[in-house]
């Protein structure tokens, strides 16, 4: 009996061995990357055209790309806003570069994710803006539920506390193994 267990444990470290090395330099970080791309890309994108583009009028240039509209503070800073009336004008040069910083992040990060190029460092940059957006969306915005979130409990709908969680480990794998074999990155030999 002994003898059939030590076999099948030695069938079964062989297996998850030759499957772990058959995966592992390519695999996973393509794997992330795809998961990434369908399932935030486009959250990402979409929240960054509407700080630039009016969605009454749409982009009549390629210069409205390159304009951070007056309503993307209310996303970035809604209380900020509040307090001057909805004057951005009365908003000081901090609330604007936080503006145009935030905004430019949403696109230019997530491109350079889904193309495994400086994917490590895109990487720690969403982890950062995961946890400013996740202030944001709590001090400024208040919980998305109506349902204080919090963690460890028996709800795994919680937009912000739990999606959030998940969306930094995707980054966290990213950010400490890299974007794998088929990434820009390999190509430019950058990782």
């Amino acid at each position: 009996m002994l003898n059939f267990f030590d076999d099948l444990m030695d069938l079964h470290q062989e297996a998850f061995r030759r499957l772990q090395a058959g995966l592992e330099d390519w695999f996973l970080g393509l794997f992330v990357r795809f998961a990434f791309a369908s399932v935030l890309l486009l959250y990402y994108w979409n929240s960054a055209l509407l700080k630039v583009i009016d969605p009454a009028k749409g982009a009549e240039g390629w210069l409205d790309y390159l304009t951070v509209r007056d309503n993307a503070l209310s996303q970035i800073a809604p209380k900020a806003l509040e307090a001057v009336e909805y004057d951005a004008n009365q908003l000081g040069i901090g609330y604007w570069l936080m503006a145009y910083l935030g905004t430019y992040a949403e696109f230019i990060l997530p491109a350079l994710i889904v193309l495994g190029l400086f994917t490590r460092l895109a990487s720690l940059g969403m982890i950062g803006f995961v946890a400013m957006q996740t202030w944001v969306d709590v001090s400024g915005h208040g919980s998305a539920s109506g349902i204080p979130e919090k963690m460890f409990d028996h709800l795994s709908n919680h937009v912000i506390a739990d999606q959030r969680l998940l969306w930094i480990v995707l980054f966290v794998y990213l950010a400490i193994r890299g974007a794998g074999a088929f990434s820009l990155d390999r190509a430019l030999r950058i990782t």
